[in-house]
């Protein structure tokens, strides 16, 4: 059993829907359960870096949050201790200051850290783990391409999100007899283009995991236009990986192909070839806020109670994580640089071939 009377909880890349259902379970459990103090560190590690911008949280702080979007503490992509960015003289350069993190724990009397976060901030706990900080994670995306858990609190919420959209799109393209291509988060991964254009009855459905071609697609569009459909619903998922010929089209208007302008090159190239009147929408950061779900809400707080728990135990360098509908732990270090990806043989694929979906693969 570990010696703890105070624990920093803090929250790390991009936010999503049950960070607070999170940092209350893990509050409210660590204060009734074992009488520990507990100390928000916000914006990532910067309220360690800065110590003098952390502060206690109580019972009464965390009051009421169970059903907030985002997160209580704030959060920053940019915050590495390890790759710290400063400005100076119009330059960005980069800093090692773990130490300080570790040193100013230990003044503000911290004895064990839960961090939550996705791949990136795991790997960072990680990482101060092996330096000697106590630490569990709990897996945070939206995206649900961490392999060490079955689901990732956030992708439920950002699921209903995409879906309800596409519920809103089929009505317009029906009437309006319109292929309407939506735009969904999923940088690595298209577990939400490929659920959320499932639930919502799309008829394509591109992503990262399967290499298409716009012929293809369009040849799609045109078969059911011959069968009496005169619109498609098309989900694209941000992280596509474009033919090089949309590469090149993207290029020579501008685009970069990154996210928030996959969807209108997609779009853009469907117009050209098949001749249909074709809109766009980029669901964007709609997905990453909003009121959790209630699963997230159920999974955030189970996976709050587990981290209180594995810090109980004395099991640092762990991560919690839900498998077969249980909560377990698996070592951080087996958690991460390993992404869950769609297999494109796999049976949620299966499925939406077999109902028709196309992928622009053939």
């Amino acid at each position: 059993m570990s010696e703890i009377r105070t624990i920093g909880v803090t929250t790390g890349g991009g936010d999503c829907p049950g960070l607070n259902a999170v940092i209350r379970a893990v509050t409210r459990s660590a204060i009734l359960q074992h009488g520990w103090r507990v100390i928000g560190i916000p914006d990532g590690f910067d309220g360690v870096i800065f110590p003098e911008r952390s502060f206690e949280l109580t019972l009464a702080s965390v009051s009421n949050i169970l059903s907030w979007g985002g997160t209580i503490l704030g959060t920053t992509n940019r915050g590495n201790p390890f790759q710290y960015k400063e400005e100076r003289d119009g330059q960005t350069i980069l800093h090692d200051v773990s130490a300080e993190v570790i040193e100013n724990s230990a003044k503000m009397g911290i004895d064990a850290l839960v961090i939550i976060g996705g791949d990136g901030t795991q790997k960072i706990a990680l990482e101060f783990h092996r330096r000697g900080l106590k630490v569990v994670g709990v897996p945070k995306t939206i995206d649900n391409d961490l392999s060490a858990t079955e689901v990732t609190f956030g992708f439920d919420t950002a699921l209903h999100t995409a879906t309800d959209a596409l519920d809103k799109l089929f009505t317009t393209a029906e009437s309006h007899h319109r292929v309407m291509v939506l735009e969904v988060m999923g940088r690595d991964a298209g577990w939400i283009a490929l659920e959320s254009g499932l639930a919502g009855g799309a008829q394509v459905i591109l992503i990262p995991e399967i290499p298409f071609n716009i012929d293809n697609v369009c040849r799609c569009i045109a078969e059911r236009e011959q069968s009496g459909y005169r619109f498609t619903i098309a989900v694209v998922a941000e992280g596509l990986k474009l033919p090089p010929e949309l590469q090149a089209m993207a290029e020579q208007e501008g685009r970069s192909g990154r996210a928030g302008q996959v969807g209108n090159t997609i779009g853009d190239a469907i117009a050209r070839v098949s001749g249909k009147e074709v809109r766009v929408t980029v669901l964007g950061h709609l997905q990453r806020g909003g009121s959790p779900s209630p699963f997230d809400r159920i999974l955030s707080t189970r996976f709050g109670v587990a981290a209180v728990d594995l810090l109980a135990q004395g099991c640092f360098g762990h991560m919690v994580c839900l498998r077969s509908g249980d909560i377990h732990s698996v070592p951080i270090a087996d958690a991460v640089g390993v992404m869950k990806v769609v297999d494109p043989q796999g049976r949620m694929v299966r499925t939406a071939r077999a109902i028709g979906v196309c992928f622009g693969d053939k």
